[in-house]
């Protein structure tokens, strides 16, 4: 079974699982998957980047290059946002203060011009030059199934119908266009700018304890 982020950064995925006859998913957000693969509920995910640490993980995940637009930190009261695991302590190891949100909703933000609000993928890259890695595709069982899956997804430009884009611009009230731009702005392989860029966060994240 696969754990299933249950937002449009990951809609490419679902697609090309759904060609291959892929069904057996448990649908949530970024933290409570986490907690699923750390119990073994599901065979693979793609999980939090600070979760990733120590575990059997491909090199395929989430990545944003200079811009991500749905992991913000707004102005107001320091709040993290409990869907989420890492971009809760991006926004501490950038010293951004402000309340977190990320995922559909604060791409709804983003496209409703909150100018309240930052992007942490690019304050990122303003410091460090380098894409951000979100999530890492990480395994607990039948790796060469999944090894195989993730090597076939990553080969692949997968078109997604007008007809999912309208199912989930109902949705999250943005528009078809909107999520096209988006989904341009995220990749899935992990290179070595990629690999670098999480070792450097890694690292960063272990300084704040």
């Amino acid at each position: 079974m696969i754990g299933h982020i249950d937002y449009i950064n990951l809609l490419p995925f679902y697609m090309f699982m759904k060609r291959y006859h892929y069904y057996t998913t448990k649908k949530s957000y970024p933290a409570k998957i986490n907690k699923m693969f750390e119990k073994k509920i599901v065979d693979c995910a793609f999980i939090s980047s600070i979760k990733s640490q120590n575990k059997t993980c491909l090199d395929a995940g989430i990545v944003a290059n200079k811009k991500v637009l749905s992991v913000l930190v707004c102005d107001g009261k320091n709040k993290e946002d409990f869907e989420s695991n890492t971009s809760n302590i991006l926004a501490k190891v950038l010293n951004v203060s402000g309340e977190v949100i990320i995922g559909d909703k604060a791409l709804k933000k983003y496209y409703d011009n909150d100018v309240n609000c930052k992007d942490l993928a690019t304050l990122w890259y303003k410091k460090y030059h380098l894409p951000f890695v979100f999530a890492r595709f990480c395994i607990n069982k039948k790796f060469q199934k999944y090894e195989h899956l993730i090597e076939l997804f990553l080969k692949q430009k997968i078109y997604i119908p007008q007809y999912i884009l309208k199912k989930y611009a109902k949705r999250t009230e943005i528009s078809t266009k909107q999520i096209k731009e988006y989904l341009n702005l995220i990749s899935y392989k992990l290179n070595w700018k990629e690999k670098k860029s999480l070792n450097k966060f890694l690292k960063l994240s272990k300084n704040l304890k």
